[in-house]
């Protein structure tokens, strides 16, 4: 089995996915953070896809001398691993709420699958992406698409990636994306693909449940910490 083959099950456990629609981040965090502390053995494992309302997020790794000109974006320290990122409207943010011992990875290899995900997603439009070795996320030629910054709490992971799909990129302009001054960033949408989010969070679950042997289950759009909002 090659390191990136979807791990087997002899059968194959549900995946709770959310389509959360466009969430703020502050309260999004506290609910993620919560369902991680409250879960228990027999908690089935869950994947929210959303957009966030304008932010910069800094990672426990991260350094203010990398926001370099916020403006009226506000500037949220967090617990993820990682630098600083940018979250907006037309980005697919995934968290993906996984009992890593349950799924039998580590932590490499949840970054290794959910950067596969990705890449097997773009492909869905003809996008030839990458990882590279020592920089999570994925890369089109110079360029990043999607930035990952993951934290694992009692064996569970969240906080998870952000894909920049049909954006305004230029916010990413205000800070030294992923901590690395003049970082290109892209999105699918200048590279062919469509503007519509929905279509691509449709194939990123897809993706997602093949690379670690899930079964999407649809789930209600919505949950209790969070406020309705519009969907993507």
């Amino acid at each position: 089995m090659t390191p990136d083959s979807p791990i087997p099950h002899p059968e194959r456990p549900p995946l709770r996915v959310r389509h959360l629609g466009r969430q703020p981040y502050a309260a999004t965090w506290q609910a993620m953070s919560a369902f991680t502390d409250n879960r228990t053995a027999d908690t089935p494992d869950e994947l929210w896809l959303l957009e966030h309302d304008p932010v910069f997020t800094l990672g426990q790794a991260g350094k203010m001398e990398h926001v370099l000109a916020p403006g009226d974006i506000p500037v949220i320290p967090v617990d993820r691993g990682g630098q600083v990122t940018y979250h907006g409207p037309g980005q697919i943010v995934g968290y993906p709420l996984i009992d890593l011992r349950r799924a039998g990875v580590g932590v490499r290899e949840l970054v290794r699958r959910i950067e596969q995900a990705l890449i097997d997603t773009l492909a869905h439009w003809q996008v030839a992406a990458e990882r590279r070795e020592g920089a999570p996320g994925v890369y089109v030629g110079e360029a990043k698409i999607a930035a990952l910054g993951l934290r694992v709490r009692r064996g569970c992971s969240f906080h998870g990636l952000a894909f920049n799909v049909a954006m305004d990129l230029e916010p990413f302009g205000r800070i030294n994306p992923c901590g690395y001054k003049g970082l290109a960033v892209t999105q699918l949408l200048d590279l062919g693909g469509p503007s519509q989010l929905a279509d691509v969070e449709t194939v990123l679950a897809e993706e997602f449940c093949r690379q670690f042997g899930f079964a999407a289950v649809p789930a209600a759009p919505l949950i209790p910490e969070l406020p309705a909002r519009a969907a993507v």
